[in-house]
């Protein structure tokens, strides 16, 4: 099983993380490490279908088709993969959607004295290599560095 845990301390209220986080026009920056074109579709209430998706280098959208686990506000928020969508299709079976289907990703809000500690917890089926390994430990430090940038304006 993947476990992998990333934070990142932040001059700025829980609240104010919270909105930079999943607020549409702030997400779509702080997540543009993963993907340049990221974005979302559907909302953050619990029990909710959401897709996360971006154009591959061919223009065509892939994405990641996701259930918010759990919501509460300015504390905790748990994202639940249930496959990918390719091309405007779900896939939640096969080969490929195995790698993804019940990994979580959990966020949890911290308050540190005037600080937000925000803990990002990964958690998935199968292994990941160390070159994977290294590779998301970086694209996580830039992202979170990017949000700690915007709430910190």
């Amino acid at each position: 099983m993947i476990k992998q845990q990333y934070s990142k301390s932040i001059n700025a209220p829980r609240e104010k993380v919270w909105h930079i986080m999943l607020d549409r026009d702030t997400y779509e920056i702080w997540t543009e490490p993963f993907s340049p074109g990221s974005t979302f579709e559907g909302d953050w209430s619990e029990g909710s279908k959401i897709v996360f998706m971006s154009p591959d280098e061919n223009g065509k959208i892939f994405g990641m088709l996701s259930l918010i686990k759990e919501n509460r506000p300015y504390e905790f928020i748990s994202i639940e993969n249930r496959g990918l969508v390719k091309e405007g299709k779900e896939i939640t079976t096969g080969e490929e959607a195995e790698k993804y289907v019940g990994s979580l990703e959990n966020y949890t809000f911290k308050d540190i004295g005037n600080k937000t500690k925000l803990i990002v917890d990964l958690t998935g089926p199968g292994e990941i290599d160390e070159d994977m390994k290294q590779y998301f430990n970086d694209i996580w430090q830039k992202a979170l560095e990017k949000l700690k940038e915007i709430a910190e304006e």
